[in-house]
């Protein structure tokens, strides 16, 4: 029973090890990278909502915790109550219902330029030809990055999470990125506003954690646009791949929903459930804490395993293992709950059923091409690099 986050072979199929850590230790011990780990659904439920206890105010990844290294402000994913409230209420005005739901047709239309140049060549890649794609414009769009340098910002916000094969990710050496990539955006949205994320939050007034009612400062802009960007790229693109491989192996419930495209959106749920972009994150233990007849020491590292926790079969019975278009979902945890529940879901709800539904309605019918294909060896995030079919 052994599970390292940096095991690259061992991350191409986690499931059985998570079954077994399970079943078998609750609150599993890893000594040689020094970490917890909790794995049944309710331990990470109730873990994931007690930020004061599990705290994510040092990073929530495994070597930045670590590190010990300096969070800039305005990072949200690494930050408590009652800054992280503040910083989240800035960003959540942007992301409200309506204005996420009225990207419907643009969505689309990133799709169609995608997929309809692939229509009778026989061959398209989940990845490369759109799951790198539909995102980055979409987060480009909002943001307001230019067109022609939407690649290489992608790239930018993608190497952040990237490690090489077993090793932790760099930022755990180097520091955290500034963002300072997006100043002369910032500085041209300056004199040149329009309707989006940046404009916005150039001129945004709050009240900050000092009673202060004020601007954002150029270096919370800049992280601001930073994290927005990470966060808005490599999820979805792991979910657009996900959906590729899974399907093609149950073609069955693929053909379901080409007939019935109703059901589109719980399968998505579904493939999220399944196949979590982000496997495990990790939160630092602020005071002793008993846990499955064992003390967990202040200072310690808690990795949750959401992975683990999302095929939990006490929570998703009969087999949290199996895949069900039909399965009643309940609330799974691949986009975390409590505060730090994510803020992009609606979209990246909205970005996976409009992708699925314009890739069923081009290529009802397809296999992957898995000697071909290449898994991600970043630490953190887990999905395809490229993962080619034939149709």
């Amino acid at each position: 029973m052994r599970y390292d986050p940096y095991d690259v072979k061992l991350n191409a199929d986690p499931y059985p090890m998570f079954k077994l850590i399970r079943d078998e230790a609750p609150l599993y011990r890893n000594e040689e990278h020094d970490f917890y780990a909790l794995s049944r659904y309710d331990d990470v439920n109730a873990a994931l909502s007690d930020w004061d206890l599990f705290s994510s105010s040092r990073g929530a990844i495994l070597e930045l915790i670590k590190a010990n290294i300096d969070i800039p402000p305005g990072v949200l994913i690494f930050e408590d109550p009652p800054i992280h409230d503040i910083h989240r209420k800035l960003l959540s005005r942007m992301f409200t219902p309506r204005k996420i739901f009225g990207l419907e047709p643009q969505i689309r239309e990133f799709c169609a330029a995608s997929l309809d140049p692939l229509v009778g060549t026989g061959n398209f890649d989940f990845v490369k030809d759109l799951g790198a794609q539909m995102p980055m414009k979409v987060i480009g769009m909002l943001l307001g990055i230019p067109e022609e340098d939407q690649e290489a910002i992608r790239d930018f916000a993608n190497d952040q999470m990237r490690t090489e094969e077993g090793k932790p990710m760099r930022a755990a050496e180097e520091g955290m990125a500034t963002g300072d990539i997006f100043g002369a955006y910032i500085d041209w949205r300056a004199e040149h506003p329009s309707d989006d994320i940046m404009t916005e939050l150039l001129n945004v007034e709050f009240e900050d954690e000092t009673g202060t009612v004020r601007k954002l400062a150029r270096d919370e802009l800049l992280t601001y646009v930073n994290v927005v960007s990470g966060a808005g790229n490599e999820t979805t693109t792991r979910l657009i791949g996900w959906a590729g491989k899974v399907l093609a192996e149950n073609p069955d419930q693929r053909r379901e929903l080409v007939e019935n495209p109703k059901l589109v959106p719980n399968a998505v749920e579904e493939l999220l459930r399944f196949e979590p972009p982000a496997p495990h994150v990790a939160r630092y233990v602020t005071r002793d804490v008993e846990l499955h007849g064992q003390t967990v020491p202040a200072g310690s590292v808690m990795m949750m395993l959401i992975g683990a926790a999302n095929r939990d079969e006490r929570q998703f019975a009969p087999d949290g293992d199996v895949f069900d278009i039909h399965r009643n979902t309940k609330q799974h945890l691949t986009f975390s709950v409590g505060t730090h529940y994510c803020l992009g879901s609606a979209l990246a709800r909205l970005e996976g059923r409009i992708a699925l539904e314009e890739i069923l309605k081009r290529f009802p019918e397809w296999e992957v091409d898995l000697s071909q294909a290449s898994l991600s060896p970043t630490s953190t995030v887990r999905g395809w690099d490229t993962l080619p079919a034939t149709f």
